[in-house]
């Protein structure tokens, strides 16, 4: 076992883990932080995408232990005081999400793209959430959503 102890949407947490387990296993089975999911295990998906020390990582590919003395931010990190971040109000909005399982890691996604490019046109914003699969929207509403969130001033977390 190791110990760990990072920040995660702003409270402190330690933990003894295996040194194996995965950054979204500790997050959802340790943490509960259920928002954060697993979708393919293998880094392909997106959808257990969270932001690590303010750059966004699919934690599946990432072991707790490396995020030992880090600061998570996940979907439920967002919203503050009540309000949904300006992303999560821009999917809202523009209806880009169907069934919601890949919206957790795409909106996470979509903050960090922002804070990297806050005016991405939409080219660069199919670009930057490449590495986020969606099954369902075919991504029209998804790249609409990214662009009012960034008129709005989305990318601050």
């Amino acid at each position: 076992m190791a110990r760990i102890e990072l920040t995660v949407d702003g409270a402190k947490v330690s933990d003894d883990v295996e040194p194996r387990m995965l950054l979204v296993q500790y997050l959802r089975e340790k943490v509960g932080k259920t928002g954060t999911v697993i979708g393919c295990d293998t880094s392909n998906c997106g959808a257990c995408t969270v932001h690590l020390d303010g750059q966004s990582v699919k934690s599946c590919n990432v072991l707790a232990v490396q995020a030992d003395g880090g600061e998570v931010t996940t979907i439920e990190g967002l919203a503050q005081d009540g309000e949904l971040h300006p992303m999560q109000a821009a999917f809202h909005e523009c209806h880009a999400l169907q069934c919601g399982f890949c919206t957790p890691g795409m909106i996470m996604q979509a903050v960090d793209l922002l804070k990297e490019n806050p005016d991405p046109s939409e080219e660069e914003v199919r670009l930057g959430i490449e590495g986020n699969l969606c099954r369902c929207t075919g991504y029209h509403n998804i790249v609409k959503a990214v662009r009012t969130a960034a008129g709005s001033g989305g990318g601050a977390a």
